[in-house]
């Protein structure tokens, strides 16, 4: 493979570019360099943007945050989220379980998602069916989030993890502990684990229908191997890894990134992602 270089050289063959967020258009609080100037050529050249996320939001506040953070949403076809998946779940009548005892990154983020659902928020495990895992407070280093979870375990009640993601960069260069990491825990123990996102094929599945787009005419972009690339090597997708995400400590200083992009793949079980760059645009 060649050398990183920029999503808007390799786009060419594809019809549809799927863009995880964080870790690819924004790093929580402001947009990458290019990745404004990268969506309005792409955009102007006729290819079809979405994004698909691992947010346990909806999609609705997640194309909200991605205007307010300066990004040309109008460009964006479509905003898909693994909460939005579960959310559509739940309508549908496809998951079991109406109390939901809900950990969450933010107040009122759990009653924003079940907003137009049959199903209640409750406060207490004792009346609780299942646990919904959507995030975890920022700079929260998940102590009190695990106490819940271990309580839930000793009660035998399943998790839906709404944020699979086991980190995420922040701007300091930071990663922040996510969700997927107390999920993948809990399922290490036993614990019964119902995922939403990345690499899960539901969540790709739900954009694809929604897009009325084939696996084939997509190219996947992401920063998590784990997540974005495995999950487009899964449904039959194209990817591209971008290399200043949440793998962008491994990579400084590297002569050769595609290299060892494929050595990162390999040691997951993956084989390399079709293409590895360093930025949008």
């Amino acid at each position: 493979m060649a050398d990183p270089t920029s999503l808007l050289e390799v786009a060419d063959p594809y019809e549809v570019i799927v863009l995880d967020q964080w870790g690819v258009l924004h790093n929580g609080s402001t947009p990458y360099p290019g990745a404004a100037r990268a969506l309005n050529a792409l955009a102007s050249s006729g290819k079809r943007l979405a994004v698909l996320s691992n947010s346990g939001k909806r999609a609705a506040p997640n194309a909200k945050r991605i205007a307010d953070i300066g990004l040309p949403i109008d460009d964006i076809e479509l905003t898909m989220t693994s909460g939005e998946a579960c959310w559509q779940d739940y309508r549908d009548g496809k998951r079991k379980g109406k109390k939901l005892l809900a950990i969450t990154g933010r107040p009122g983020d759990a009653l924003a998602w079940a907003d137009g659902l049959d199903v209640s928020i409750t406060d207490t495990l004792e009346t609780a069916e299942a646990v919904l895992l959507m995030g975890i407070p920022e700079g929260s280093k998940a102590q009190a989030e695990q106490a819940v979870l271990d309580d839930a375990f000793q009660r035998g009640l399943p998790v839906v993890c709404t944020n699979p993601d086991r980190a995420s960069p922040r701007a300091d260069g930071v990663l922040q502990v996510s969700p997927g990491t107390l999920a993948h825990a809990y399922e290490d123990r036993g614990g019964d684990v119902i995922f939403y996102g990345k690499p899960h094929r539901p969540v790709f599945e739900r954009l694809l229908q929604s897009l009325g787009a084939r696996a084939e005419h997509c190219l996947m972009v992401g920063d998590s191997m784990e997540h974005d690339i495995a999950g487009a090597q899964g449904i039959g997708m194209a990817s591209a890894f971008v290399t200043s995400g949440l793998h962008a400590s491994e990579f400084e200083g590297i002569t050769d990134a595609s290299a060892l992009a494929g050595a990162i793949a390999a040691a997951q079980g993956l084989l390399p992602p079709d293409h590895v760059i360093n930025r949008l645009g």
